[in-house]
């Protein structure tokens, strides 16, 4: 009898000993975790009926049983395959293998002809050491977490939090966060851990986090531009290692889950100041009071020694980056769910970006070489398209190279500054616009008819640059094609003979004859 018979047959006599005792179907199937259909099955049977029934299906013909020996001997020569590699080799070496056979039906069958076989899974096993203790000071480690907390209102919050922990006292720190980190508060969470250290580790072990690094190139980690600038101001070395680690960080990666399961574990948020003052609260009495499991000492009295050996800590204030931003064909960025213009060709093809920076109660736009573009005032509401009507003039000129150019259309500079002079006293904010106007319309115009609009313009007192235009396209001549005259050729040298010509006739008497026969006339 194997162990799987033997197994069966323990649930049947358990199931007929709670059928006896009273219990109805429905509730032995939730006491033994099973389907109350085959609770219903097994009361039927006999015990004669139930060992047949075994029988059978240990006698049952498997789908994929003209398979066995090639599963066999691969799994005798490959103990280390995956079902989802052996299907896919099943498929491969057999054309007609049927596809709708589905994985679960292959996994039973490999896992059956590994019983038959005894084909043990291969396993790898990684050999652990006793990793020493590190230096006092010599490192700390950090990490990043998410959790779904719940409001007084049963509404879902999800919250981010900075954990760091010194490696030798296993000292904590941990820091909440309303949204995701980026690289300026990932600088502002060291900035507190090191006050609340009161000094700063040689070496700091991270993972290839986003927030920290742009990218891996062959062991070369490229920072971002906030983090690195930071690194290089407090001095402390950076070690980086694969995500989620264990060996290499499994300190940290602990305090992470200690976090989940000790303190936000059904506590409610209210706010986020307020959830950072209990983890400060949660760290003094338990996470940094109590005796550590490995250590056996209590952090707080560990770190007393270890302060010693940090790096002395003097605050330095973190200067909050720009963060960047795509702009959009319309050279426009959307911010917290309103569109904002900037100035035209700033968009410069797909993957044009800029860096916004917030400033009170609006913010700043730079270009990527952190040039100033545009500034904004945060509107109200939410799907509104701010317009700045800066932002659609050519402001790369200045006004006096515009007014040179338009000026030195005409015959008489000094009277067309004296028009654009009037203009401007009429129109300053929009001085631009009708310079700019004035300079496209006399694009490959003649100086007379410019100099004829001009005087047209001062005449009547016409200050604008559209109506300028207008009166242009007015007094503009088009020039008229001349009319080249043609010979008219004769068909032939004797012409004036075939005019004279009299065209032949027919006698209308022979159509009558045609038309109306004589009935006496017999035809021949």
């Amino acid at each position: 009898m194997t162990s799987i018979d033997l197994s069966n047959w323990i649930m049947y006599h358990e199931i007929h000993q709670l059928a006896r005792l009273g219990f109805s179907k429905a509730k032995i199937a939730r006491h033994l975790v099973a389907d109350v259909r085959t609770i219903g099955k097994y009361l039927n049977m006999t015990e004669d009926e139930f060992g047949q029934f075994l029988l059978n299906s240990r006698q049952r013909t498997k789908k994929l049983s003209g398979y066995e020996e090639f599963v066999r001997a691969r799994l005798v020569e490959y103990p280390d395959t995956s079902t989802a590699q052996m299907h896919d080799w099943l498929k491969e070496q057999y054309p007609d293998f049927p596809l709708e056979i589905p994985p679960r039906t292959v996994y039973n069958f490999v896992m059956y002809v590994r019983g038959q076989h005894n084909i043990p899974v291969a396993t790898t096993q990684r050999d652990y050491f006793p990793v020493e203790e590190l230096s006092w000071g010599e490192q700390g480690q950090v990490d990043f977490g998410e959790y779904n907390m719940r409001r007084a209102t049963g509404v879902r919050k999800k919250v981010y939090f900075f954990v760091m922990v010194l490696s030798r006292s296993r000292m904590k720190y941990l820091w909440f966060s309303d949204g995701p980190f980026t690289s300026t508060t990932v600088c502002q969470a060291h900035e507190q851990a090191f006050a609340f250290f009161g000094g700063i580790p040689a070496t700091i072990v991270y993972d290839l986090d986003r927030i920290l690094v742009v990218d891996e190139n062959m062991g070369q980690i490229l920072l971002t531009n906030a983090f690195k600038q930071y690194v290089a101001s407090r001095g402390f070395k950076l070690y980086f290692c694969r995500k989620a680690d264990p060996e290499s960080k499994g300190k940290v990666e602990n305090v992470v889950g200690y976090v989940k399961k000790n303190f936000l574990l059904n506590r409610a948020y209210v706010d986020q100041p307020g959830l950072n003052t209990q983890a400060l609260a949660w760290l003094g009495r338990t996470a940094n009071f109590l005796p550590h499991n490995v250590t056996k000492q209590s952090p707080q009295s560990q770190h007393l020694i270890e302060q010693q050996h940090l790096t002395p800590y003097h605050p330095i204030p973190v200067k909050k980056q720009p963060r960047p931003y795509h702009v959009r064909k319309d050279n426009t960025i959307s911010y917290k769910s309103n569109f904002y213009t900037l100035p035209e060709g700033t968009y410069q093809g797909r993957g044009s970006q800029v860096l916004l920076q917030e400033t009170g109660n609006g913010f700043t736009v730079y270009g990527v070489n952190e040039t100033l573009i545009c500034t904004h005032e945060l509107a109200a509401g939410k799907g509104k398209t701010i317009i700045n009507t800066n932002h659609r003039r050519d402001t790369s000129r200045s006004l006096e190279e515009l007014t040179g150019q338009a000026a030195g259309c005409f015959s008489d500079p000094d009277r067309a500054r004296s028009y654009i002079a009037r203009i401007q006293q009429k129109l300053p904010r929009y001085i631009r616009d009708h310079l700019q106007c004035i300079v496209k319309a006399l694009d490959g115009v003649d100086a007379v008819v410019a100099d004829e609009t001009l005087a047209f313009c001062l005449k009547n007192e016409l200050y604008s640059g559209s109506e300028f235009e207008q009166v242009l396209q007015v007094h503009r001549h088009q020039p008229t094609p001349a009319v080249n005259p043609h010979t008219i050729k004769g068909l032939s040298t004797d012409h004036v003979a075939k005019a004279s010509q009299a065209p032949q006739t027919s006698n209308l008497d022979d159509y009558e004859t045609i038309i109306n026969p004589n009935p006496n006339t017999t035809p021949t």
